[in-house]
Formats: C-alpha cells, sequence, structure tokens
C-alpha cells in the first residue's frame, strides 16, 4: 500500500512539531531555575503561622537552588484565593504554594472552588507542624479551660472566638473543641492571624486557638493568657501549659496544624524532584530546626508518595469534621 506523499508531510511535521516542543520543554527543565525568581505564594497575612515557615523555607531554599524565593502573601476566603492564583500558573516550578491543613478543608466548606484541591497541586512535602494555642484576654479571668468552658455553658449563644479564616488550622482546632466540650458560640473569622490576636487581648473576642509561632511572644509579654495547646502532647516551649486533651476530660478536641509545600499539576517531574529534595535540606538544617522549635514548631517531612496519601487522608478526615460540627461559610 502506497502512503499519499500528503500524509507523510503532515505526519512529519507533527513529529517535527513533537520534537520541538518537547526540546524546548527539556531545555527549560534543565535550566530550571535561572529564569527565576521562585514564589511562594502564601494564602493568608504576614506574621501568620504558614508566613513564618514560609519565610523560613525561603531563606534558605534560594541559595540552594541558585536561585531568588520570594514569599508573596495573598490572603482571602480561608485560603483559597492565594491557592487560586497558584492552580493558574504556568506548570514550570517558578509558582509554588505553602499552604496549611485548612488546604484540604475548603472543597468540603466552598463547594464551588476554582480549582480541584487533590488533581490540580501535587504534594511536594509537608513543612512542619505548628500546635495552636487556647488564648485569652488576661482581663477575663478564666482560671482553666474547664472554667472557660463552664462561663460558656451558663450563657450560651453569649460568646464568641476567633480564627484567621474560614476553614484556616485554627478555624477547625475551635470547631474541634466546641463539639468535644459541647458549647455553642459565634465564630468570628478575620482576615488572618495578626487581627484576630489584636481582637483577643482587646477583650472584643473570648479565645482564639492562634498559632503558636505567633502567639508565644505575646503569651510571655503577659498580653495573652493560654489556656492549652491545641493538640495531644504538652508543647516544650509552654511546659507549664497542659495539651488540650489533658484538661476539661476533652479526649477529642486536639488537633494537628500542619504547612505543606505544594506545586502544579504536571509539573515536570525533574523540578519536583529537585524542589523536594533541596526542600528536606532546608528542613534538616540545624539553625532552620532551632528556629522553629523555640517557636513551639516542629519540622516534619516526608517522601512525595506519603505526603500524597496524606492529603487524600485528611481531606477525608475534614469532610468529617465539616459535617459533624455542622460548620458552613455563609
Amino acid at each position: 500500500m502506497t502512503i499519499p506523499r500528503r500524509t507523510l508531510l503532515a505526519a512529519s511535521a507533527s513529529a517535527l512539531g513533537l520534537g520541538l516542543t518537547s526540546g524546548r520543554l527539556h531545555a527549560q527543565t534543565a535550566d530550571w531555575p535561572k529564569a527565576g525568581p521562585i514564589k511562594l505564594v502564601v494564602p493568608f497575612t504576614a506574621g501568620s503561622g504558614t508566613d513564618i515557615v514560609a519565610r523560613t523555607l525561603a531563606e534558605k531554599l534560594g541559595p540552594l537552588l541558585g536561585a531568588q524565593v520570594v514569599v508573596d502573601n495573598k490572603p482571602g476566603a480561608g485560603g483559597t484565593l492565594g491557592a487560586a492564583q497558584v492552580a493558574k500558573a504556568p506548570n514550570d516550578g517558578y509558582t509554588l504554594l505553602i499552604h496549611s491543613s485548612g488546604h484540604v478543608v475548603n472543597p468540603s466548606l466552598y463547594p464551588k472552588l476554582p480549582y480541584d484541591t487533590l488533581k490540580d497541586f501535587d504534594g511536594i512535602t509537608p513543612l512542619a507542624t505548628l500546635p495552636n494555642v487556647l488564648v485569652v484576654s488576661p482581663a477575663k479571668g478564666y482560671k482553666d479551660v474547664a472554667d472557660l468552658v463552664a462561663h460558656v455553658k451558663a450563657k450560651p449563644g453569649s460568646f464568641n472566638y476567633a480564627s484567621a479564616g474560614n476553614g484556616s488550622a485554627t478555624h477547625m482546632n475551635a470547631e474541634q473543641f466546641r463539639v468535644a466540650a459541647g458549647i455553642s458560640a459565634q465564630h468570628v473569622p478575620f482576615r488572618g492571624t495578626p487581627e484576630a490576636l489584636t481582637e483577643t487581648i482587646a477583650g472584643r473576642i473570648d479565645w482564639f486557638f492562634a498559632p503558636l509561632v505567633s502567639a508565644l511572644p505575646l503569651i510571655k509579654d503577659g498580653k495573652l493568657q493560654a489556656l492549652a495547646v491545641g493538640t495531644t502532647a504538652r508543647s516544650p516551649v509552654l511546659p507549664g501549659v497542659p495539651s488540650i486533651t489533658e484538661t476539661a476530660g476533652l479526649k477529642d478536641a486536639a488537633y494537628t496544624f500542619w504547612v505543606g509545600l505544594f506545586v502544579t499539576a504536571k509539573t515536570p517531574k525533574s523540578i519536583v524532584d529537585r524542589i523536594h529534595t533541596e526542600t528536606l535540606k532546608v528542613m534538616a538544617l540545624p539553625e532552620v530546626k532551632d528556629r522553629l522549635e523555640k517557636l513551639g514548631a516542629a519540622p516534619s517531612v516526608m517522601a512525595q508518595a506519603a505526603f500524597e496519601k496524606f492529603l487524600d487522608d485528611e481531606t477525608a478526615a475534614a469532610a468529617r469534621l465539616v459535617k459533624s460540627a455542622g460548620i458552613k461559610v455563609e
């Protein structure tokens, strides 16, 4: 059978086009990250726990990659605005996302997200776990968590609690606590952690599960009173403060606040592998570990496959919590 000349020419042109495209992609991959800078999008305000981890990573990652790494804060809508921006970015490794555990909560809170949390992003690795701490204004006069719960139960619906945004780790920790304690109060979401801390200090907010990395200086200065750490274990930087599970019989009130690094799906594997390798090097640096540990955080990294499985499990767990707590975004 003789193949028509026109068909042969078309096939050759197509093959040539694919070769050129492959060549350009290979060149881009080989040159990465020479065309920097690399942008780390943080979907929360500066000074938040996620932001502190991001800046700690950026400072050390740049020299290892031989490129400038900058943090770009894009707060709003529980972290969905910044995530949406990254989802639309080219798959070239120059725009990364640093998000919190709120990332896997948002699919259950926002049914019309402009992106798919699991399909549009590839997880690189978690970076750190950051305990939240239940803080109140010292002027409130609460002796401990049991005292706070007793006051709320005596006047249901008369109290409020803050979060750094709907679906954030600070929100989920508060909901876990509210459900476990069997109390009713008004949720007040803020644009970020700094604003929530300010309102808590002023006494206009009754309590806030603040990231320990952000609240610690204020606790040490006496501007905030720490009633409990939001995890199952005490924090080494606040050894005198009980964990939420060892106080007031609240065994199911703990919540793990983690921060992770993500890249857009379909980013070339060689770039993803390079980011993963260099990020693990940064998080293993003694000065990075020391800085985070002094703030009550702890480096926490995984292999990429393990992190992807973790994200699947966390997304399912978040959906159960949202349903059981009856959480809705108005």
